[in-house]
């Protein structure tokens, strides 16, 4: 029995969108392409703000730390998937799924947290004009992410020991393209009341709390919008949020969305797709809200597309 018992806790079958093998060449190219949308899309925001010294600012800092944290998280999830699609094969080992359950709970809640840093952000710069560069010094801005990360780590970690504890027997299959917590731990045959209880608490802790500080800021950016006299004023006002707020209805919204499909729905291979749309989409697409929705943004990736044949 000892034997099989380990056998069985070595590696779990990440089943994926489809077992088809007349899909998978399909499937490989739709991830490949998103994955490198993703990092290619993410990495020129990150050059963009560095490059240029007009987005030195606390928006641009966070907005620099967001895209750097949609790197990792894609980094975390996509590329074993295709790794496992071009070997024909499903598995991942259990330190490998611990370890990618690990680094999704980091980097997920590290983006959730910066989110809400962000709506912070806008709320002081458009309720407090005059006082933004003394609020939001560079000192409370990196303390704000080293805050976050923090937070963050904390949290997966006591998820990931947590599932250290329990004891996996059989039906090792996980109907997901990655190590997804829920999915991990109702595979287990030991009693999960501790960990749905966790998972459960954590939910509220790290969706209530940064989705109520977000909203809480937006109501208050609002209201003060409402009350400048101007049209152009307010359209000028409203528009430093707007991309914020196009990637915050994005991360949301796709986060309600696989949360209703699980509930609603049995079929794996729907919650399979929710969950793509919720770890993969959102990360492609912020790059592309930031640069179209924002005037500063389209100059600085102008300026360094045209820069860079000068420097060669």
């Amino acid at each position: 029995m000892e034997p099989r018992n380990h056998t069985a806790v070595s590696e779990f079958l990440l089943l994926g969108l489809t077992e088809d093998p007349a899909l998978q060449p399909l499937i490989f190219s739709l991830f490949l392409s998103m994955y490198l949308v993703t990092i290619l899309g993410n990495l020129l925001i990150i050059l963009a703000v560095s490059s240029d010294p007009h987005l030195h600012t606390p928006m641009y800092f966070f907005l620099s730390n967001l895209s750097l944290t949609d790197i990792c998280i894609s980094t975390t999830t996509i590329p074993k998937t295709l790794v496992n699609i071009q070997a024909h094969t499903q598995s991942i080992t259990y330190t490998g799924c611990l370890s990618q359950l690990c680094f999704v709970l980091i980097f997920g809640g590290l983006e959730n947290c910066l989110l809400a840093v962000m709506a912070y952000d806008r709320y002081v710069a458009i309720c407090h004009p005059l006082r933004y560069m003394v609020i939001m010094n560079p000192r409370l801005c990196v303390l704000l992410v080293l805050l976050c990360l923090l937070v963050s780590t904390v949290n997966a970690l006591l998820h990931t020991l947590m599932v250290l504890r329990l004891s996996f027997c059989s039906a090792l299959e996980i109907p997901h393209f990655f190590c997804e917590l829920t999915q991990v731990i109702t595979l287990s045959c030991s009693d999960i009341l501790i960990n749905n209880l966790l998972v459960f608490w954590g939910s509220i802790l790290f969706a209530g709390v940064p989705l109520s500080g977000i909203i809480f800021s937006y109501a208050r950016i609002v209201s003060s919008i409402l009350r400048i006299p101007s049209v152009g004023g307010r359209y000028k006002a409203f528009s430093t949020c707007g991309s914020h707020l196009s990637v915050v209805s994005l991360f949301y919204g796709t986060g309600f969305g696989v949360y209703m499909s699980s509930a609603v729905s049995d079929s794996s291979i729907k919650n399979v797709v929710a969950s793509m749309m919720y770890m993969v989409v959102p990360q492609m697409l912020n790059p592309f809200i930031y640069s179209l929705r924002n005037k500063e943004m389209k100059g600085a990736l102008g300026h360094l597309f045209t820069a860079s044949p000068s420097s060669l």
